[in-house]
């Protein structure tokens, strides 16, 4: 089966002129032309455009993504190049997911602080709370959140 370009972009989720894009950066190597010089887009060309797509959400640019068209363009004497582009960029998502982590900690603990400061009527009345009046989970998470500041400046 093939599709148009609007049927495609449909399926692909993007805007048509993204595919004319990606195209035009040499990112569908495969697509073929009809007479009129419209696109044709078969299975094999939306299985490439969904990887595309998790290449792009991976955080992997246009210019990396070109560079893996071009490699997998050449099979299997590139597969080595290809791990190592994607394992790359694993390592790289692992940091940006253990930051954002560390984020969302920090802003969970803020929503406990001041939720109670609103109960409590004061921000000093959460400051000035002992240890063993802080829910476990809270005090884990401000003690993070301490000890990666500390870090934070110690880095500096």
């Amino acid at each position: 089966m093939t599709y148009s370009i609007a049927e495609a972009a449909k399926m692909a989720g993007v805007a048509p002129s993204t595919l004319r894009y990606y195209d035009k950066e040499g990112l569908l190597p495969q697509v073929k032309r009809l007479e009129g010089g419209a696109r044709t887009f078969t299975e094999q060309d939306m299985e490439w455009l969904h990887t595309i797509g998790y290449l792009k959400q991976a955080g992997l640019t246009i210019k990396d993504i070109r560079r893996y068209t071009e490699l997998a363009q050449q099979g299997d004497a590139t597969i080595a190049a290809r791990r190592d582009l994607i394992f790359e960029r694993r390592e790289a998502l692992k940091a940006e997911l253990a930051s954002m982590e560390r984020t969302l900690d920090f802003i969970t603990y803020k929503c406990w602080y001041y939720d109670e400061a609103v109960k409590r009527g004061s921000e000093r009345a959460v400051k000035q709370l002992a240890d063993r009046e802080v829910p476990a989970a809270m005090l884990a998470l401000r003690q993070a959140c301490l000890n990666a500041a500390t870090n934070e400046s110690s880095d500096a």
